[in-house]
């Protein structure tokens, strides 16, 4: 079952924790996200999942950054959150996705327990001007049936901004 904005108001400090919070951004299913202004860009055009990939930072300035169509740019939300008691998931948000931004390609299930940063895979259509801290995704939460795992994976744990692939600690040469 989805919670209701009220119901995630309700839970606010005390289930769930969303910093920094606005009572504004709450919807009627879900909580507004915002964008970072860092942003990464992998520095080759061909990526190895077995091996680590380099990135190179990108700051949004307040009057913009235009996205090259096609490309992935890794955000991150301003900001933090947790929960031990629901599932939480990100989504795209209508406004956004209607001008060609994906805002995540396919990560947008969380784990109960995690603690950090949504890191977004951002990937335009078009060419497009973002900005720092607009409303880019919406965050909603699933209560869990049975017994909780808390965040078995630690590799993104206690993120504080956007974070690279760290698949290759699972399946390339070196250990987790």
């Amino acid at each position: 079952m989805i919670l209701s904005g009220s119901r995630i108001m309700d839970e606010i400090n005390h289930t769930i924790i969303i910093s920094p919070f606005d009572s504004k951004k709450i919807n009627s299913n879900s909580y507004n996200l915002s964008l970072s202004s860092r942003l990464l860009v992998y520095d080759k055009p061909v990526l190895d999942m077995k091996h680590q990939n380099n990135a190179s930072e990108i700051i949004i300035p307040e009057d913009g950054l235009i996205l090259e169509p096609h490309r992935l740019y890794l955000g991150s939300t301003i900001e933090r959150t947790y929960t031990e008691k629901y599932i939480p998931f990100i989504e795209g948000r209508s406004s956004v996705a209607r001008l060609g931004l994906f805002v995540h390609v396919t990560a947008g299930l969380g784990e109960a327990g995690f603690d950090g940063h949504w890191t977004l895979e951002l990937v335009s259509v078009q060419s497009l001007k973002v900005y720092p801290n607009i409303p880019i995704c919406q965050i909603y939460f699933q209560e869990i049936s049975g017994k909780i795992d808390l965040c078995k994976s630690q590799k993104y744990q206690n993120s504080t901004e956007a974070m690279p692939s760290l698949l290759f600690k699972e399946i390339g040469d070196a250990k987790c």
